[in-house]
């Protein structure tokens, strides 16, 4: 087992991954910019070592200055947490040159599913069902659009390097493709890097269903059931859950075979979610691999009772899984919200600056995963993300009560949030009563849409 690991991250992430080596008895690094010099992380790890200035692209993203620092304090492992280097194939690659090990999979998958065309063909080939799309990448918006009237508008325009709901747009037609291929190719160079572009055929109204994915060195695969991530604006998420109660018992055993056979398919190790659409007739279709661990896994954790951090460790030190598909007992729901530095009613414009108090809820099964804290200065730098605040109960509308009763016991003042809009939600009927898709926000709140 490692006896020093560095987190090549920032924020809640960065103290929850110290928490979970703390509780193995490894000692932490800490890495941070100019603008995190008093951020909770770096006063929880047993090192901290500054990278940097502010800009992430000087700091968080700067591979030779973090693997300096790992270098420098004899970490033997590097865990990214989400975001930043997270999925860098390259800064795998070069964690490996340097003999420390990255708490992730290996370069040459995270290369091969990062690219969703890559993605997309590799699980047709596995016998995973996909969205009808096209089959190889496009770099100009006319050639593009003759494959678009081939597979049927509306269609989804796609980064193939993209992630984060950035590279994408909707065309329900002819008249409106090539200006939403030219804009979503833009931000794809911005963003990406990469002008590569594919298209997917459009499914209304859909549920996005993620499967938790753990799988060793040793051949080990398996899941810990689904999260219900459908509550979302402009493909960022807001709210997610566990299980999901639009899903049946051989639903769920089928969409979970689905999942450990894409993973097995490519040689998976460590964590990971295979990414599904749900229609409106139960079917299912791949649409991504994540190949990391995510914002929302605190709900997997909470109705597994099972650390997804600690199995990530012990995975990447080539420790066999702890537990086999039949160990994994889904109990109860849990919700999770995230609470932004944002202001809703001002097209979640973000909001940093100084907090100046802070309460948050406690009881019985509430969780708070956050790094601020009363005085703490929200820098405009980096993820508007402040906390996610999860709980779990034993029924769906007991955990919709208690989140409720969280959201309205939760303080943070000084600055702009979207506790409130958060709480608005779980008060919509259809959100109680389940029936919820992608396209939730927009329906219910069109106001704050665009």
């Amino acid at each position: 087992m490692f006896k020093k690991i560095l987190i090549a991250n920032r924020g809640e992430i960065a103290v929850r991954i110290i928490r979970a080596c703390r509780e193995m008895g490894i000692q932490t690094v800490a890495v941070y910019s100019e603008a995190d010099r008093e951020a909770l992380h770096t006063m929880l790890a047993d090192e901290a070592i500054c990278i940097g200035p502010a800009p992430s692209s000087e700091s968080y993203l700067d591979m030779e200055r973090i693997l300096s620092a790992a270098v420098a304090t004899g970490a033997q492992a590097i865990h990214p947490g989400f975001g930043f280097l997270s999925e860098n194939a390259r800064f795998a690659a070069l964690c490996g040159k340097c003999n420390i090990a990255f708490i992730g999979p290996d370069a040459e998958l995270i290369e091969k599913m990062g690219n969703k065309s890559e993605a997309r063909r590799t699980m047709t080939e596995a016998g995973v069902p996909v969205v009808p799309g096209s089959k190889t990448p496009f770099y100009d918006a006319k050639e593009a659009l003759e494959a678009a009237r081939e597979i049927g508008f509306p269609v989804m325009i796609k980064a193939s390097a993209g992630g984060g709901g950035k590279g994408m747009r909707l065309s329900e037609g002819e008249e409106d493709f090539l200006q939403n291929f030219k804009n979503a190719q833009l931000e794809a160079e911005k963003g990406f890097s990469d002008s590569a572009m594919y298209l997917e055929r459009y499914v209304r109204n859909p549920r996005h269903i993620e499967f938790q994915i753990l799988a060793d060195s040793h051949g080990n695969v398996v899941h810990l059931g689904e999260r219900d991530c459908s509550i979302q604006r402009r493909h960022q998420k807001l709210l997610e859950e566990s299980p999901c109660s639009a899903i049946s018992e051989e639903l769920r055993e089928r969409m979970g075979e689905t999942a450990v056979r894409a993973a097995k398919a490519v040689g998976y190790v460590n964590a990971g979610t295979i990414e599904f659409l749900l229609d409106q007739d139960q079917n299912f279709y791949f649409m991504e691999m994540n190949t990391r661990i995510q914002v929302e896994h605190p709900v997997t954790e909470a109705v597994t009772d099972l650390d997804l951090i600690r199995e990530q460790i012990r995975i990447a030190a080539g420790e066999r899984l702890s537990f086999a598909q039949e160990d994994v007992v889904i109990r109860g729901h849990a919700i999770e919200c995230r609470i932004n530095a944002e202001n809703p009613e001002r097209k979640f414009m973000p909001c940093p600056g100084k907090i100046t108090n802070v309460h948050l809820p406690g009881g019985r099964c509430v969780r708070v995963d956050t790094a601020v804290y009363s005085g703490y200065t929200v820098p405009a730098h980096y993820d508007s993300m402040l906390l996610k605040l999860i709980v779990r109960d034993k029924d769906r509308p007991s955990a919709i009560a208690k989140m409720r009763s969280a959201l309205g016991e939760l303080v943070i003042e000084g600055i702009d949030t979207n506790i409130d809009f958060q709480f608005e939600i779980l008060g919509c009927r259809d959100y109680v009563e389940g029936n919820v898709s992608t396209d939730f926000i927009p329906a219910h709140f069109p106001q704050l849409a665009e």
